[in-house]
């Protein structure tokens, strides 16, 4: 099998990838391209303008960010014997992509490009194409074999403090990701990419990403917000960071590091586990300042969620008890005790009220925002279309259609052909998605679409749709407003998330 080779002028490279054939169908892909280099740790990276002639090497994934441990298999329930590749790790040398693509040939139409951007609460990597989870070869075979070829690039960048600095420099992972699209724009039409025909997609803090990308940057055709948007980790004041700062360099000394700029890397991911920070969050800035009443400069939007996405605070809910739960609608007298009741919150009924904060966080972190920011962009006359996910977990059902779940049939990186509604689902759900890239209407823009449950995927309609998400409650979420349902569901969810659920 002969490697692929592309002559790139602009970058003034040879890069050589590799084919990979799925179920008959050639693929290339081209892996670790470095996009952008990083001066110095925190510090804002530089754009990378060429090879200087070299022949690149891109046939390895490249090293990503340093990070916390963690078994990604854990949330997707995915079995304990499936192995999971270990993936290098280099702070200087994260900030690259991969390109998978159909082979070019000369009298190739520009394709259409998927940039994606992965999750991973924005301190982990959650989950890579090294990973085999999020492996695009299956989406970009699918798309040759339905002759709507797509261009799938995952983009690469830094995380947890590497991304969220030390005050100098805000937001590095945004910034690294701009890099990367901007790369795509400048480079991806030798790849055989249609430049101006982009969609941005990421689920969870990868759609937060997106979302925060469609305030800010240049516009695209299209976006996927799947499980996520910037009301799921709105941008916080720069004191909270500044506090988060302090508390990582105390403990950075307290284990022999002068400083977080200068620690060695080990002692960083030391500091962070020992802090327990499993989370952080895009810092506010001037760019992002009003984002709620922004529009978003995007001309389609595809934008869903799963059915049960606050399953990664059920453990730390489980640690509250009843009034404790109950007394985080007291910090609204008018609306307060509408919501407590509605959600079923009662002081002396513990598993009520847990269960009921576990909806609230759903609904105000997810099923709302759908709605926002649909509404949002209908106003302005842009095609919108909606999705549930509700197809559950193909290991184990009890589980439901959780958080991230959507990422083992978008991906089928992992063999789902042991529960045939499973498959079902995987090549329904990718059918929609490439659709969706092409500028092809995946489903009708009046009505929602329904992934699952027991393999059945289908248009529904709204009355369905109450069926299976608490209309009355987003309903009641949305006339209450942001600054009343955002401090309660804060208060209930601070330090309780965890993708290890």
């Amino acid at each position: 099998m002969t490697a692929p080779k592309i002559q790139h002028q602009r970058l003034n490279a040879k890069f050589k990838g590799i084919e990979r054939k799925i179920e008959g169908t050639a693929v290339h892909q081209f892996r670790g391209i470095k996009y952008a280099s990083i001066p110095a740790r925190f510090e804002c990276a530089k754009p990378v303008e060429g090879f200087n002639g070299a022949v690149v090497n891109a046939s390895r994934y490249g090293p990503r960010c340093p990070q916390v441990d963690v078994d990604v298999r854990h949330l997707l329930r995915i079995p304990e014997d499936i192995e999971i590749p270990i993936e290098p790790e280099d702070e200087f040398e994260c900030l690259h992509l991969e390109i998978t693509c159909p082979p070019l040939s000369s009298d190739s139409e520009a394709l259409p490009v998927l940039v994606w951007i992965h999750g991973g609460s924005q301190v982990v990597t959650f989950c890579s194409a090294a990973s085999k989870i999020c492996d695009p070869v299956k989406i970009v075979a699918d798309s040759i074999k339905a002759g709507q070829p797509i261009i799938f690039v995952s983009i690469n960048y830094r995380l947890n403090i590497f991304s969220f600095g030390d005050g100098k420099e805000k937001n590095l992972a945004l910034k690294d990701q701009r890099l990367g699209i901007d790369w795509v724009r400048g480079n991806i039409v030798e790849f055989g990419g249609d430049a101006s025909n982009i969609t941005l997609a990421g689920e969870s803090a990868g759609a937060v990403y997106v979302h925060a990308h469609l305030i800010t940057g240049p516009p695209v055709k299209r976006a996927v917000l799947a499980s996520g948007s910037l009301y799921l980790s709105s941008p916080l004041p720069v004191e909270k960071g500044d506090g988060l700062i302090k508390a990582l360099e105390a403990k950075v000394k307290d284990l022999e590091q002068p400083s977080l700029r200068h620690a060695t890397v080990p002692v960083l991911i030391q500091a962070l586990k020992e802090s327990y920070v499993n989370t952080m969050w895009i810092q506010e800035e001037p760019e992002l300042r009003d984002w709620e009443s922004r529009p978003e400069r995007v001309d389609e939007l595809m934008i869903g969620d799963t059915e049960y996405e606050s399953i990664i605070w059920r453990n730390g809910v489980e640690t509250l008890n009843g009034q404790t739960i109950a007394s985080a609608f007291e910090q609204d007298r008018q609306w307060g005790m509408k919501l407590r009741k509605m959600y079923q919150v009662v002081p002396d009924r513990p598993t009520a009220s847990k269960l009921g904060a576990l909806d609230f966080i759903n609904d105000t972190r997810y099923a709302l925002p759908v709605e926002l920011i649909s509404e949002k962009c209908k106003e302005a006359d842009k095609p919108v279309y909606r999705y549930v996910f509700d197809q559950c977990n193909p290991w184990q059902a009890s589980s439901r259609a959780h958080h991230a779940v959507d990422l083992l049939f978008l991906f089928a990186g992992v063999d789902l052909s042991f529960s045939p509604a499973a498959e079902t689902v995987s090549r329904q759900l990718r059918g929609c998605w490439i659709s969706f890239v092409n500028g092809i209407s995946p489903w009708s823009v009046e009505k929602r679409f329904a992934f699952g449950p027991l393999g059945e995927c289908r248009d529904i309609t709204e009355a369905q749709f109450a069926s299976r998400r608490r209309v009355r409650h987003i309903e009641a979420l949305k006339e209450a407003g942001l600054g009343v349902y955002m401090p309660i569901a804060a208060t209930l969810a601070a330090g309780k998330i965890s993708l290890l659920n």
